[in-house]
Protein backbone atom coordinates (compact mmCIF):
# COMPACT_ATOMS: atom_id res chain seq x y z
CA UNK A 1 0.00 0.00 0.00
CA UNK A 2 3.00 1.96 -0.23
CA UNK A 3 2.68 5.34 -2.36
CA UNK A 4 5.28 7.15 -3.80
CA UNK A 5 6.97 10.76 -3.06
CA UNK A 6 4.23 12.69 -3.57
CA UNK A 7 4.78 15.20 -6.73
CA UNK A 8 4.31 18.84 -7.06
CA UNK A 9 0.88 18.49 -7.84
CA UNK A 10 -1.70 16.18 -6.70
CA UNK A 11 -1.54 12.75 -9.54
CA UNK A 12 -5.31 12.53 -10.67
CA UNK A 13 -5.67 8.96 -8.83
CA UNK A 14 -5.08 9.87 -5.36
CA UNK A 15 -8.34 11.04 -5.19
CA UNK A 16 -11.74 8.64 -6.32
CA UNK A 17 -13.19 9.46 -9.07
CA UNK A 18 -17.16 10.50 -8.52
CA UNK A 19 -18.76 7.47 -9.57
CA UNK A 20 -16.84 5.30 -7.08
CA UNK A 21 -17.10 8.39 -4.04
CA UNK A 22 -21.22 7.71 -4.83
CA UNK A 23 -20.78 4.30 -4.80
CA UNK A 24 -19.12 4.25 -1.17
CA UNK A 25 -21.44 6.82 -0.30
CA UNK A 26 -24.39 5.03 -1.50
CA UNK A 27 -23.11 1.74 0.46
CA UNK A 28 -22.85 3.46 3.74
CA UNK A 29 -26.33 5.26 3.26
CA UNK A 30 -28.03 1.94 2.73
CA UNK A 31 -26.14 0.81 6.07
CA UNK A 32 -27.16 3.27 8.34
CA UNK A 33 -30.94 3.63 6.97
CA UNK A 34 -31.90 -0.58 7.30
CA UNK A 35 -29.46 -1.06 9.91
CA UNK A 36 -30.73 1.44 11.87
CA UNK A 37 -27.11 3.60 13.30
CA UNK A 38 -27.89 6.45 15.19
CA UNK A 39 -24.46 7.23 12.91
CA UNK A 40 -21.80 5.91 11.22
CA UNK A 41 -18.43 6.97 9.47
CA UNK A 42 -16.34 5.07 7.25
CA UNK A 43 -13.15 5.83 5.51
CA UNK A 44 -11.08 4.04 3.07
CA UNK A 45 -7.17 4.04 2.15
CA UNK A 46 -5.86 3.68 -1.19
CA UNK A 47 -1.94 3.90 -1.57
CA UNK A 48 -0.67 4.41 1.64
CA UNK A 49 -2.89 7.78 2.20
CA UNK A 50 -6.71 8.30 3.33
CA UNK A 51 -8.73 9.10 -0.33
CA UNK A 52 -12.51 9.38 1.23
CA UNK A 53 -14.27 9.47 4.11
CA UNK A 54 -17.83 9.38 4.85
CA UNK A 55 -20.89 9.67 7.37
CA UNK A 56 -24.88 9.44 7.99
CA UNK A 57 -26.36 9.94 11.15
CA UNK A 58 -29.95 9.94 12.64
CA UNK A 59 -29.29 13.73 14.06
CA UNK A 60 -30.09 16.77 11.98
CA UNK A 61 -27.29 18.96 10.69
CA UNK A 62 -23.78 18.07 10.63
CA UNK A 63 -22.46 14.34 10.71
CA UNK A 64 -19.70 12.88 12.13
CA UNK A 65 -16.55 12.62 10.70
CA UNK A 66 -13.28 10.64 10.47
CA UNK A 67 -11.94 12.41 13.39
CA UNK A 68 -15.17 11.54 16.17
CA UNK A 69 -13.95 8.90 18.30
CA UNK A 70 -16.13 5.09 18.54
CA UNK A 71 -15.49 2.39 20.73
CA UNK A 72 -13.32 0.03 18.80
CA UNK A 73 -13.74 -2.98 20.93
CA UNK A 74 -11.96 -6.35 20.06
CA UNK A 75 -9.70 -4.21 17.61
CA UNK A 76 -8.04 -3.55 20.85
CA UNK A 77 -6.40 -7.15 20.28
CA UNK A 78 -4.94 -6.06 17.17
CA UNK A 79 -2.84 -3.63 18.82
CA UNK A 80 -1.92 -6.00 21.68
CA UNK A 81 -0.69 -8.79 20.14
CA UNK A 82 1.14 -5.79 17.85
CA UNK A 83 3.21 -5.75 21.37
CA UNK A 84 3.74 -9.09 22.03
CA UNK A 85 5.30 -9.42 18.15
CA UNK A 86 7.42 -6.18 19.52
CA UNK A 87 8.43 -8.00 22.55
CA UNK A 88 9.76 -10.88 20.46
CA UNK A 89 11.06 -8.98 18.02
CA UNK A 90 13.54 -7.58 20.71
CA UNK A 91 14.50 -10.87 21.78
CA UNK A 92 12.70 -10.58 25.52
CA UNK A 93 10.59 -13.70 24.48
CA UNK A 94 10.07 -16.58 21.84
CA UNK A 95 6.49 -17.00 20.74
CA UNK A 96 6.55 -20.80 21.75
CA UNK A 97 7.39 -19.59 25.30
CA UNK A 98 4.85 -20.60 27.61
CA UNK A 99 2.91 -18.09 29.37
CA UNK A 100 4.10 -19.15 32.75
CA UNK A 101 7.95 -18.73 31.55
CA UNK A 102 6.89 -14.67 31.72
CA UNK A 103 3.65 -14.31 33.52
CA UNK A 104 3.96 -17.27 36.48
CA UNK A 105 1.25 -18.35 38.61
CA UNK A 106 -2.16 -17.94 36.02
CA UNK A 107 -4.12 -21.24 35.41
CA UNK A 108 -3.20 -20.95 31.94
CA UNK A 109 0.38 -21.03 31.95
CA UNK A 110 0.92 -24.08 30.13
CA UNK A 111 -0.55 -21.93 26.86
CA UNK A 112 2.15 -21.02 24.61
CA UNK A 113 2.21 -17.36 23.99
CA UNK A 114 1.51 -18.00 19.76
CA UNK A 115 -1.47 -20.22 21.19
CA UNK A 116 -3.21 -17.20 23.20
CA UNK A 117 -2.20 -14.67 19.92
CA UNK A 118 -4.22 -17.42 17.72
CA UNK A 119 -6.97 -18.37 19.99
CA UNK A 120 -5.80 -21.99 20.53
CA UNK A 121 -5.33 -21.97 23.71
CA UNK A 122 -8.70 -23.67 24.65
CA UNK A 123 -9.51 -21.00 26.83
CA UNK A 124 -12.91 -19.54 27.73
CA UNK A 125 -14.82 -17.19 25.37
CA UNK A 126 -15.56 -15.13 28.09
CA UNK A 127 -14.64 -14.33 31.85
CA UNK A 128 -17.18 -15.13 34.40
CA UNK A 129 -20.38 -13.77 35.59
CA UNK A 130 -21.60 -10.35 35.44
CA UNK A 131 -21.24 -9.83 31.87
CA UNK A 132 -17.62 -8.03 31.59
CA UNK A 133 -18.56 -5.83 28.85
CA UNK A 134 -21.00 -3.90 30.97
CA UNK A 135 -19.67 -3.77 34.37
CA UNK A 136 -16.64 -1.98 35.64
CA UNK A 137 -13.50 -3.87 35.67
CA UNK A 138 -12.87 -3.45 38.96
CA UNK A 139 -15.04 -6.53 39.63
CA UNK A 140 -12.45 -8.33 38.12
CA UNK A 141 -9.10 -7.09 39.79
CA UNK A 142 -7.16 -10.27 39.53
CA UNK A 143 -6.41 -12.75 36.66
CA UNK A 144 -7.98 -15.78 38.65
CA UNK A 145 -11.11 -13.13 38.37
CA UNK A 146 -10.83 -13.15 34.55
CA UNK A 147 -10.15 -16.62 34.21
CA UNK A 148 -12.92 -18.46 36.50
CA UNK A 149 -12.80 -21.79 38.37
CA UNK A 150 -12.72 -23.49 34.68
CA UNK A 151 -10.49 -21.26 32.31
CA UNK A 152 -9.62 -24.51 29.99
CA UNK A 153 -12.24 -25.29 28.14
CA UNK A 154 -10.76 -27.40 25.40
CA UNK A 155 -7.24 -29.18 25.05
CA UNK A 156 -4.28 -26.23 24.28
CA UNK A 157 -3.28 -26.30 20.27
CA UNK A 158 -6.02 -28.37 19.22
CA UNK A 159 -8.59 -25.85 17.22
CA UNK A 160 -9.80 -22.39 16.98
CA UNK A 161 -11.69 -20.97 19.96
CA UNK A 162 -12.07 -17.19 20.46
CA UNK A 163 -11.18 -16.03 23.72
CA UNK A 164 -11.04 -12.51 25.30
CA UNK A 165 -9.78 -13.28 28.50
CA UNK A 166 -6.20 -14.89 26.81
CA UNK A 167 -5.84 -11.58 25.40
CA UNK A 168 -6.28 -10.13 29.23
CA UNK A 169 -3.60 -12.29 29.51
CA UNK A 170 -1.45 -11.38 26.46
CA UNK A 171 -1.78 -7.68 28.26
CA UNK A 172 -0.58 -8.79 31.56
CA UNK A 173 2.49 -10.71 29.66
CA UNK A 174 3.52 -7.15 28.21
CA UNK A 175 3.28 -5.73 31.28
CA UNK A 176 5.34 -8.58 33.50
CA UNK A 177 7.88 -8.03 30.86
CA UNK A 178 8.03 -4.50 29.94
CA UNK A 179 7.53 -3.55 33.17
CA UNK A 180 5.54 -0.73 32.26
CA UNK A 181 1.33 -0.61 32.60
CA UNK A 182 -0.60 -2.10 29.06
CA UNK A 183 -1.85 1.29 28.44
CA UNK A 184 1.61 3.06 28.83
CA UNK A 185 3.61 0.08 26.46
CA UNK A 186 0.69 0.66 24.05
CA UNK A 187 1.15 5.06 24.11
CA UNK A 188 4.81 5.04 24.19
CA UNK A 189 5.37 2.04 21.03
CA UNK A 190 2.61 2.21 18.75
CA UNK A 191 0.20 5.23 19.07
CA UNK A 192 2.85 7.68 19.32
CA UNK A 193 4.98 6.50 16.68
CA UNK A 194 2.03 5.87 14.30
CA UNK A 195 0.76 9.58 15.00
CA UNK A 196 -2.34 7.81 16.36
CA UNK A 197 -3.09 10.45 18.47
CA UNK A 198 -6.72 10.50 18.31
CA UNK A 199 -6.73 6.38 19.35
CA UNK A 200 -6.67 6.24 23.36
CA UNK A 201 -8.46 3.83 26.34
CA UNK A 202 -10.96 6.52 27.76
CA UNK A 203 -13.04 8.84 25.41
CA UNK A 204 -12.04 12.25 23.93
CA UNK A 205 -13.89 14.96 23.22
CA UNK A 206 -15.72 14.59 19.97
CA UNK A 207 -16.94 11.17 20.57
CA UNK A 208 -19.77 9.31 19.89
CA UNK A 209 -21.95 8.22 22.55
CA UNK A 210 -23.46 4.47 22.32
CA UNK A 211 -26.59 3.51 22.17
CA UNK A 212 -28.72 0.31 21.39
CA UNK A 213 -31.66 0.49 19.40
CA UNK A 214 -34.65 -1.34 20.20
CA UNK A 215 -35.39 -4.15 18.08
CA UNK A 216 -39.02 -4.13 17.17
CA UNK A 217 -39.24 -0.30 17.52
CA UNK A 218 -37.16 3.19 15.74
CA UNK A 219 -36.71 4.29 19.96
CA UNK A 220 -32.98 4.24 21.36
CA UNK A 221 -31.40 3.37 24.64
CA UNK A 222 -28.56 5.16 25.97
CA UNK A 223 -25.03 2.02 26.86
CA UNK A 224 -22.81 2.38 29.40
CA UNK A 225 -19.32 2.48 28.60
CA UNK A 226 -17.58 1.02 31.05
CA UNK A 227 -13.53 0.40 32.24
CA UNK A 228 -12.72 -3.07 31.40
CA UNK A 229 -9.39 -2.97 34.25
CA UNK A 230 -7.50 -6.32 33.46
CA UNK A 231 -9.44 -6.51 30.27
CA UNK A 232 -8.66 -3.68 29.05
CA UNK A 233 -6.07 -5.21 26.43
CA UNK A 234 -9.17 -7.43 24.89
CA UNK A 235 -11.52 -4.32 23.63
CA UNK A 236 -10.79 -0.84 25.49
CA UNK A 237 -9.75 0.95 22.75
CA UNK A 238 -11.11 4.75 21.12
CA UNK A 239 -10.54 5.39 18.26
CA UNK A 240 -11.59 6.89 14.75
CA UNK A 241 -11.86 6.27 11.29
CA UNK A 242 -8.83 8.53 10.30
CA UNK A 243 -6.43 7.02 12.98
CA UNK A 244 -7.50 3.64 12.00
CA UNK A 245 -6.79 4.11 8.30
CA UNK A 246 -3.01 5.01 9.67
CA UNK A 247 -3.38 1.55 11.54
CA UNK A 248 -4.44 -0.21 8.49
CA UNK A 249 -1.76 1.17 6.69
CA UNK A 250 1.22 0.12 9.02
CA UNK A 251 -0.86 -3.56 9.17
CA UNK A 252 -0.04 -3.68 5.54
CA UNK A 253 3.22 -2.45 5.34
CA UNK A 254 4.98 -2.69 8.92
CA UNK A 255 6.75 0.15 10.38
CA UNK A 256 10.65 0.11 11.60
CA UNK A 257 9.36 1.99 14.83
CA UNK A 258 7.25 -0.53 15.64
CA UNK A 259 7.46 -3.56 13.72
CA UNK A 260 8.75 -4.44 10.57
CA UNK A 261 7.21 -5.01 7.06
CA UNK A 262 8.42 -9.12 7.56
CA UNK A 263 6.48 -9.01 11.26
CA UNK A 264 3.67 -7.38 10.02
CA UNK A 265 3.14 -10.13 7.34
CA UNK A 266 3.35 -13.01 9.95
CA UNK A 267 0.54 -11.59 11.80
CA UNK A 268 -1.37 -11.53 8.59
CA UNK A 269 -0.48 -15.40 7.71
CA UNK A 270 -2.67 -18.09 8.96
CA UNK A 271 -2.32 -19.56 12.04
CA UNK A 272 -4.99 -21.77 11.98
CA UNK A 273 -8.19 -22.48 10.62
CA UNK A 274 -12.05 -21.16 12.57
CA UNK A 275 -13.95 -22.94 14.69
CA UNK A 276 -16.83 -24.66 13.12
CA UNK A 277 -19.39 -22.59 12.26
CA UNK A 278 -17.27 -19.29 12.51
CA UNK A 279 -16.21 -16.65 9.93
CA UNK A 280 -15.28 -17.82 6.09
CA UNK A 281 -11.51 -17.59 6.93
CA UNK A 282 -9.18 -17.81 10.02
CA UNK A 283 -6.83 -16.19 12.33
CA UNK A 284 -3.08 -15.22 11.92
CA UNK A 285 -1.32 -12.96 15.47
CA UNK A 286 -4.13 -10.90 16.35
CA UNK A 287 -5.84 -10.37 12.71
CA UNK A 288 -8.89 -12.42 11.65
CA UNK A 289 -8.23 -13.27 7.97
CA UNK A 290 -11.06 -13.37 5.83
CA UNK A 291 -11.94 -14.47 1.56
CA UNK A 292 -14.28 -12.30 0.14
CA UNK A 293 -14.87 -12.23 -3.65
CA UNK A 294 -11.78 -13.98 -4.56
CA UNK A 295 -10.17 -11.02 -2.28
CA UNK A 296 -7.67 -11.81 0.73
CA UNK A 297 -8.87 -9.80 3.36
CA UNK A 298 -6.76 -8.86 7.11
CA UNK A 299 -8.08 -7.11 9.71
CA UNK A 300 -10.28 -6.96 13.13
CA UNK A 301 -13.83 -6.83 13.71
CA UNK A 302 -15.46 -4.99 17.06
CA UNK A 303 -18.34 -4.37 19.23
CA UNK A 304 -19.13 -3.55 22.67
CA UNK A 305 -22.26 -2.10 24.13
CA UNK A 306 -23.08 0.89 22.42
CA UNK A 307 -20.09 0.28 18.99
CA UNK A 308 -19.61 -1.45 16.33
CA UNK A 309 -16.81 -1.50 14.24
CA UNK A 310 -14.11 -3.21 11.10
CA UNK A 311 -11.39 -2.71 9.47
CA UNK A 312 -10.06 -4.67 6.74
CA UNK A 313 -7.19 -4.92 5.03
CA UNK A 314 -6.46 -6.27 1.04
CA UNK A 315 -2.57 -5.90 0.65
CA UNK A 316 -2.73 -7.05 -2.77
CA UNK A 317 -5.00 -4.40 -4.21
CA UNK A 318 -3.81 -1.59 -1.85
CA UNK A 319 -6.55 -0.69 -0.74
CA UNK A 320 -8.30 -0.80 3.07
CA UNK A 321 -11.50 0.47 4.73
CA UNK A 322 -12.59 1.15 8.41
CA UNK A 323 -16.28 1.55 9.28
CA UNK A 324 -17.85 2.73 12.98
CA UNK A 325 -21.21 3.18 14.26
CA UNK A 326 -22.56 3.29 17.41
CA UNK A 327 -24.94 0.81 18.15
CA UNK A 328 -25.06 -2.55 20.17
CA UNK A 329 -26.23 -4.42 16.92
CA UNK A 330 -27.81 -4.15 13.34
CA UNK A 331 -25.25 -1.92 11.57
CA UNK A 332 -22.53 -4.83 10.10
CA UNK A 333 -19.64 -2.67 10.10
CA UNK A 334 -16.91 -5.90 9.09
CA UNK A 335 -19.32 -6.73 6.21
CA UNK A 336 -19.41 -3.00 5.20
CA UNK A 337 -15.80 -2.57 5.31
CA UNK A 338 -14.99 -5.44 3.11
CA UNK A 339 -17.73 -3.86 0.47
CA UNK A 340 -15.78 -0.38 0.54
CA UNK A 341 -12.85 -2.38 -0.16
CA UNK A 342 -13.93 -4.12 -3.07
CA UNK A 343 -15.93 -1.15 -4.52
CA UNK A 344 -12.81 0.92 -4.84
CA UNK A 345 -10.74 -2.10 -5.81
CA UNK A 346 -12.84 -3.37 -8.89
CA UNK A 347 -14.42 0.08 -9.79
CA UNK A 348 -10.58 1.78 -9.74
CA UNK A 349 -8.19 -1.32 -10.30
CA UNK A 350 -4.43 -0.83 -9.07
CA UNK A 351 -1.72 -0.03 -11.51
CA UNK A 352 1.12 -2.36 -11.53
CA UNK A 353 4.53 -1.31 -11.44
CA UNK A 354 5.98 -0.17 -14.27
CA UNK A 355 8.58 -3.43 -15.35
CA UNK A 356 12.32 -3.15 -14.71
CA UNK A 357 15.04 -5.21 -15.83
CA UNK A 358 17.21 -6.10 -12.59
CA UNK A 359 19.76 -3.72 -11.65
CA UNK A 360 22.61 -6.52 -12.92
CA UNK A 361 23.06 -9.50 -15.03
CA UNK A 362 24.65 -12.28 -12.51
CA UNK A 363 26.12 -15.02 -15.05
CA UNK A 364 25.86 -17.77 -12.22
CA UNK A 365 22.45 -17.25 -11.64
CA UNK A 366 20.98 -16.82 -15.21
CA UNK A 367 22.79 -20.01 -15.94
CA UNK A 368 20.06 -21.55 -12.88
CA UNK A 369 16.85 -20.22 -14.95
CA UNK A 370 14.88 -22.01 -17.29
CA UNK A 371 13.21 -26.05 -17.62
CA UNK A 372 14.22 -28.24 -14.39
CA UNK A 373 12.51 -31.67 -13.54
CA UNK A 374 11.23 -33.26 -10.00
CA UNK A 375 10.94 -36.45 -11.42
CA UNK A 376 8.61 -35.92 -14.41
CA UNK A 377 6.92 -32.99 -13.54
CA UNK A 378 8.42 -29.84 -15.98
CA UNK A 379 9.26 -26.50 -13.46
CA UNK A 380 10.66 -23.14 -14.74
CA UNK A 381 13.09 -21.61 -12.63
CA UNK A 382 13.47 -17.76 -13.32
CA UNK A 383 15.41 -15.23 -11.24
CA UNK A 384 13.46 -12.30 -9.10
CA UNK A 385 14.30 -9.38 -6.93
CA UNK A 386 17.15 -9.28 -4.54
CA UNK A 387 18.99 -12.18 -6.64
CA UNK A 388 15.83 -14.09 -5.66
CA UNK A 389 14.41 -17.22 -7.55
CA UNK A 390 10.72 -18.88 -7.96
CA UNK A 391 10.21 -22.00 -9.15
CA UNK A 392 6.41 -22.98 -10.73
CA UNK A 393 5.30 -25.74 -11.98
CA UNK A 394 5.25 -25.20 -16.15
CA UNK A 395 1.78 -27.42 -16.80
CA UNK A 396 -1.23 -28.00 -14.81
CA UNK A 397 -1.26 -27.83 -10.80
CA UNK A 398 1.70 -28.26 -9.15
CA UNK A 399 4.03 -26.62 -6.08
CA UNK A 400 4.71 -23.17 -6.99
CA UNK A 401 7.03 -20.93 -4.14
CA UNK A 402 9.25 -18.07 -4.09
CA UNK A 403 12.66 -17.55 -2.34
CA UNK A 404 14.66 -15.32 -0.84
CA UNK A 405 18.64 -15.26 -1.27
CA UNK A 406 20.29 -16.33 1.81
CA UNK A 407 24.17 -15.34 3.13
CA UNK A 408 25.21 -18.83 2.29
CA UNK A 409 24.59 -18.91 -1.33
CA UNK A 410 20.74 -20.75 -1.10
CA UNK A 411 17.53 -19.88 -1.12
CA UNK A 412 15.12 -19.86 1.42
CA UNK A 413 11.06 -20.63 0.69
CA UNK A 414 8.64 -17.45 1.38
CA UNK A 415 5.10 -19.34 0.48
CA UNK A 416 3.38 -22.03 -0.27
CA UNK A 417 4.25 -26.05 0.07
CA UNK A 418 7.88 -24.45 -0.02
CA UNK A 419 7.79 -21.67 2.90
CA UNK A 420 10.69 -21.93 4.97
CA UNK A 421 12.41 -25.15 3.27
CA UNK A 422 15.64 -24.60 1.94
CA UNK A 423 16.49 -24.47 -2.28
CA UNK A 424 20.20 -24.79 -2.96
CA UNK A 425 22.65 -25.58 -5.93
CA UNK A 426 24.38 -29.12 -5.82
CA UNK A 427 27.58 -28.50 -7.88
CA UNK A 428 29.95 -31.65 -9.08
CA UNK A 429 33.72 -31.09 -8.16
CA UNK A 430 34.17 -28.93 -11.31
CA UNK A 431 31.54 -26.46 -10.44
CA UNK A 432 28.70 -26.91 -13.15
CA UNK A 433 25.80 -27.55 -11.18
CA UNK A 434 24.34 -30.88 -11.05
CA UNK A 435 21.10 -30.46 -9.86
CA UNK A 436 18.81 -28.47 -7.10
CA UNK A 437 18.19 -30.02 -4.20
CA UNK A 438 14.47 -28.61 -2.32
CA UNK A 439 14.33 -30.24 1.44
CA UNK A 440 15.47 -33.41 -0.12
CA UNK A 441 13.73 -33.21 -3.48
CA UNK A 442 15.89 -33.72 -6.32
CA UNK A 443 15.39 -31.21 -9.99
CA UNK A 444 17.31 -32.29 -12.69
CA UNK A 445 17.56 -30.75 -16.30
CA UNK A 446 16.48 -33.59 -17.92
CA UNK A 447 13.58 -35.96 -16.83
CA UNK A 448 15.65 -39.22 -15.49
CA UNK A 449 18.30 -37.83 -17.65
CA UNK A 450 21.52 -40.50 -18.46
CA UNK A 451 23.13 -38.00 -16.32
CA UNK A 452 20.65 -37.71 -13.25
CA UNK A 453 23.11 -39.73 -10.82
CA UNK A 454 21.36 -37.65 -7.90
CA UNK A 455 17.80 -38.97 -8.13
CA UNK A 456 17.83 -41.72 -5.55
CA UNK A 457 16.99 -45.39 -6.29
CA UNK A 458 19.16 -44.47 -9.95
CA UNK A 459 17.93 -44.53 -13.48
CA UNK A 460 16.86 -47.41 -15.37
CA UNK A 461 20.19 -48.07 -17.58
CA UNK A 462 17.94 -48.67 -20.96
CA UNK A 463 16.81 -45.37 -20.29
CA UNK A 464 13.46 -44.35 -21.97
CA UNK A 465 11.74 -46.28 -24.30
CA UNK A 466 8.70 -47.66 -26.08
CA UNK A 467 6.23 -50.26 -25.59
Amino acid sequence: MTSSSSPASPSPFEELLPATRRAVLHRIAVEQAERRAPSLVAAVVRDGRMVWSGSRTSVDGHGPDADVQYRIGSITKTFTAVLVLKLRDEGLLDLGDPLEKHLPGTAAGGATITQLLSHTAGLAAESPAPWWERTPGGLRPELADVLGDQPQLHPAGRLHHYSNPGYTLLGSLVEAVRGVPWEEALRTEILEPLGLDRTTTQPVHPHAGGWAVHPWADVLLSEPSEDLGLMAPAGQLWSTAADLCRFAVFLAEGDERVLSAESVAEMRTPAVAPEAGGWDGGYGLGLQLARSDDRELAGHTGSLPGFVAGLWVSVADGVAAVALANATSGPMCGTLAADLVRIVAEAEPRFPEPWRPLPEADEQLLALTGPWYWGTAAYGLRLTADRGVALEPLRGTGRSSRFKAAADGTWVGLDGYYRGETLRAVRRPDGSVSHLDLGSFVFTREPYGPEATAVPGGVDPEGWRGI
